[in-house]
């Protein structure tokens, strides 16, 4: 089985807050390091109630300083809302923290509504999707060794090996990640409408750099795994009331399960919960291990960043456990 990685949003329960989201995800990322997943990344939103992973490069401190040999990144960082040098300046100093542990993932959108994407820009003018490639530049240069003369410089951050993964759910960033030779995360868990389209355009176009010889694609994959496949259809309704409330524009904390929720929501509702969550395995463990199969043998996904949006957390580590176990053959 391929590598598995784990993508947190580090989720804010109804009757919960941030300090308990942030004391959650420690101790899931110190459970699946233990289970043996690749990484933990965590995810760059603002203004949401129930996503408290906002200041994401703080979270990752936090994470990686309760953990020691788990990959801790983000996935991703959006770079319209930053500064190149400030980010170079945060994953250096992350690096500098724990050598050899964190990843930068960079995505093009702003990670909020557009009122709230005004109030993050440094500069209200600009074109994200003109500039996005020349910031990736900008950022990668202030990682490699300073050259004689240089004005600007990342300090901590010149010189170190930081893998830099461009994040898209589109072709622009299967374009970009291809022209760069870098590797790719693909938002599969949400945006699925382009996928394969962006798989064969970034394998077709790869361009060998410095980072990477060949092209790796890391897709992210919703799972709600328990004991039976009732209990993780019951599991996954929170997950899709969050993606109910988001588009209808009355985002809360995530939500406590209801039984047969799907089936009560209007024709529209449920034919977008089936494309936005097509990417995804729910059920018992042989139920899941047959869907992730075959979206591996789909996809030719060199890795999952799979993502568990479950609102009791007891049951959200038992589906990554679950999910661990399927790495052994059987």
């Amino acid at each position: 089985m391929i590598p598995f990685s784990v993508l947190d949003l580090c989720p804010i329960v109804e009757g919960g807050d941030a300090a308990q989201s942030f004391r959650r995800s420690v101790d899931l990322a110190q459970h699946c390091e233990r289970w043996g997943f690749d990484r933990f990344w965590l995810a760059e939103h603002h203004s949401m109630p129930g996503i408290a992973s906002a200041a994401t490069a703080v979270v990752i401190g936090h994470v990686a300083g309760a953990t020691s040999t788990i990959r801790v990144g983000a996935g991703g960082v959006m770079l319209p809302n930053h500064s190149p040098l400030v980010v170079a300046e945060q994953f250096g100093t992350l690096e500098s923290l724990y050598p050899g542990r964190i990843d930068l993932g960079l995505g093009r959108a702003p990670g909020s509504d557009p009122a709230t994407a005004r109030a993050l820009r440094r500069d209200q003018g600009f074109d994200a999707a003109d500039q996005f490639p020349r910031d990736v530049v900008e950022l990668i240069n202030y990682f490699r060794a300073a050259q004689p003369g240089q004005a600007v410089r990342a300090v901590p951050g010149e010189g170190l090996a930081i893998p830099v993964w461009i994040l898209g759910s589109s072709l622009f960033g299967a374009q970009l990640a291809a022209m760069l030779g870098l590797p790719y995360a693909f938002a599969s868990h949400f945006a699925p409408a382009l996928l394969m389209q962006a798989l064969e355009m970034y394998r077709r176009h790869f361009r060998p750099s410095a980072q990477l010889e060949r092209p790796y694609v890391m897709l992210g994959f919703n799972v709600f795994a328990a004991d039976s496949d009732e209990e993780a259809r019951l599991l996954a309704s929170s997950m899709q009331q969050a993606f109910v409330d988001l588009r209808s524009g009355r985002a809360r904390r995530l939500q406590p399960p209801v039984a047969d929720y799907e089936r009560g929501l209007p024709a529209a509702e449920q034919a977008m919960l089936a494309q936005t969550l097509s990417c995804s395995a729910i059920g018992s463990p042989d139920t899941v291990r047959r869907q992730i199969g075959d979206f591996v043998a789909r996809t030719g996904a060199d890795e999952l960043m799979i993502t568990s949006q479950i609102f009791d957390h007891a049951a959200r580590l038992r589906s990554y456990e679950i999910v661990s176990g399927l790495r052994s053959p059987g």
